[in-house]
C-alpha cells in the first residue's frame, strides 16, 4: 500500500568498466583482484544496483555478485530460537527470504523493498523501522570477504574485529563481500493497520520519545506524509494480533498495484505536466488509500512491489528532532509552491554501535523525500538537506547527498576508526572510486 517506489539505477550509470565479470566462487574473486590490484586497475563490486548513488560505478574492474547466491550453513538454535545462517554475498532479499521461510525462519526487520543484494542492503546501511530494532548491518554476525591482496579473510567480533566493522557496513571499501553471517528469528506472522490519518495528530504522537507515543508502543511504525495536505499514511505493524484475517487478492492487486503503482505512474506525469494540479492530486491521493487491516508472513508485510521511476534522498536525525524538522519542510514546500507530487517517508530505528550506521550512538528517524523523474529535484533536495544539516542529519550512504567526508566526519564518533581500518586494509584504493572518495576522503 505503500506509494514509494524505486527503479534500478546503478546498473545503467555512465560509467564503463573496463572488465565485468561474474565469479562464482572465493577463489575466482581473489584471482580478479589480484589480477586487477597487479595492473593498477580498481575492483568494485554490485549487487542488484539499488542505491542511487555512483557507489558502485567504476572504470575497472565491475564483480557482478549474482552467482554467489546461495544458503551455504544454518546454525544451531540459540535459547532465544535465533540462528546463524550464513548466505551468498550476492543473494537477493526476495530470495533470502524465502529460503528462510522454508526454514521456518525470517528476518527480524528488513526495509520496504527486497530487491537488492543482501551484500548491497548492509554496505549502505539499508534498514527498516522499528524503534527497538536496527538495521540490516546489526543482524550481521560475521563476513567473508576477499581483501585488496587477493586473500580469503574471515572476520567477525573476535577475527579480526576491525575488518569486520568495516567490512558490515563501509561502501565494500573492507573488500570484496563473498559471504555474510546473519542472525534471524523463527518466522512470524505480523497484523498490518494502515489507514490515513490527521497529520497533526500523527505528529503529536509520535513526538513523545519517553516510551508513551505511538512508536514506542507498536513494533513497527512509519508514515507517508503528502506535501501540501495535512493527511499522513501510517503503517503500523505487530506481531500481536487481534484477529484480523489475511488480506483478499483483489484488495491486494487494488491497493499494491493499481492505486500506488499504477495511479501513481499516472498522477506524476500529471503534476509533471501541469504543475497546478500537484496540491490537488495530493490531496486526492492522501485519502484514495483507505483503511486496512490484515495478517501475513512478516516479509510479506515488510515488502510491497515498487515499479514508479524517481529520485531519493534520506537522511537519518536524531529522533527527538524529527517533528520540527518535518514542519520546516512543510513550511518551505508551502513557502515555495515546489512541485513535489511524491509523499516523504518517516520511519525509526534503535540507535546501535556499528562504526558508520546512520544511527550509531542514538535512536533514530529517518525522512525520506522523493521526486518524479520528469520534474527537477536539485532544489527541493538541497532545501530537505539543508534543513536535516541543522538537525545533525547523517545522509544514507546508498541514496542521493551532497555530502563529503570533511561534513561526515564530525558526525560520527568512529569516523576516523573506519578510515584508519581502510587505510591498513587497502592502502593502494583497490576498491576505491569517486564516490567513496568524497564520503570517505582519498
Amino acid at each position: 500500500m505503500c506509494p514509494v517506489v524505486w527503479r534500478n539505477w546503478a546498473r545503467t550509470a555512465s560509467a564503463d568498466p573496463e572488465l565485468v565479470a561474474r565469479p562464482e566462487s572465493d577463489e575466482e574473486v581473489a584471482a580478479l583482484v589480484r589480477w586487477a590490484a597487479a595492473r593498477g586497475t580498481r575492483v568494485r563490486a554490485v549487487g542488484a544496483g539499488h542505491s542511487f548513488t555512483d557507489c558502485a560505478v567504476t572504470d575497472g574492474v565491475l564483480l557482478d555478485l549474482d552467482a554467489m547466491d546461495g544458503v551455504e550453513h544454518v546454525g544451531p538454535p540459540a535459547p532465544d530460537g535465533s540462528r546463524e545462517v550464513r548466505v551468498g554475498a550476492g543473494i537477493r532479499l526476495h530470495r533470502l527470504c524465502r529460503e528462510l521461510a522454508a526454514r521456518g525462519l525470517a528476518l527480524e526487520n528488513m526495509g520496504d523493498i527486497d530487491r537488492q543484494s543482501i551484500a548491497g542492503a548492509i554496505s549502505t546501511g539499508t534498514h527498516g523501522t522499528g524503534a527497538r530494532l536496527g538495521g540490516f548491518a546489526t543482524q550481521v554476525r560475521a563476513v567473508r570477504l576477499v581483501t585488496a591482496a587477493g586473500e580469503v579473510v574471515e572476520a567477525d567480533a573476535t577475527r579480526h574485529p576491525e575488518v569486520f566493522e568495516l567490512a558490515r557496513l563501509g561502501l565494500g571499501t573492507a573488500g570484496v563481500l563473498t559471504a555474510v553471517t546473519l542472525r534471524v528469528v523463527p518466522a512470524f506472522t505480523l497484523e498490518a493497520h494502515e489507514a490515513p490519518r490527521p497529520l497533526a495528530e500523527v505528529l503529536e504522537a509520535i513526538e513523545p520519545t519517553d516510551g508513551s507515543g505511538l512508536v514506542d508502543a507498536h513494533d513497527h511504525v512509519e508514515f507517508y506524509w503528502f506535501p501540501y495536505t495535512d493527511v499522513a499514511l501510517t503503517k503500523i505493524n505487530d506481531r500481536a494480533g487481534t484477529g484480523a484475517g489475511p488480506l483478499h487478492p483483489l484488495r491486494r492487486l487494488l491497493d499494491d498495484e493499481i492505486l500506488s503503482n499504477g495511479a501513481l505512474t499516472l498522477t506524476t506525469e500529471l503534476c509533471a505536466s501541469v504543475r497546478a494540479f500537484t496540491p490537488t492530486i495530493n490531496r486526492v491521493a492522501a485519502r484514495a488509500l483507505g483503511e486496512r487491516r490484515y495478517t501475513a508472513p512478516s516479509y510479506e508485510v515488510f515488502t510491497s512491489p515498487r515499479r514508479v521511476v524517481f529520485r531519493e534522498m534520506e537522511y537519518a536525525i536524531p529522533r527527538d528532532r524529527v517533528v520540527p524538522a518535518l514542519r520546516e519542510v512543510d513550511a518551505w514546500l508551502r513557502r515555495t509552491g515546489e512541485n513535489v507530487p511524491f509523499p516523504v517517508e518517516v520511519r525509526f530505528a534503535a540507535a546501535d554501535d556499528v562504526w558508520l550506521s546512520t544511527a550509531h550512538g542514538r535512536d533514530t528517524a529517518y525522512v525520506a523525500v522523493h521526486q518524479a523523474r520528469r520534474l527537477p529535484y536539485a532544489r527541493y533536495f538541497r532545501a530537505v538537506e539543508a534543513i536535516m544539516t541543522e538537525h545533525a542529519g547523517r545522509p544514507h550512504w546508498g541514496k542521493l547527498h551532497r555530502r563529503r567526508a570533511e561534513d561526515l566526519a564530525a558526525l560520527y564518533p568512529r569516523f576516523d576508526d573506519a578510515r584508519r581500518v581502510r587505510d591498513a586494509v587497502d592502502p593502494d584504493r583497490v576498491f576505491g572510486n569517486a564516490y567513496t572518495e568524497r564520503v570517505l576522503g582519498r
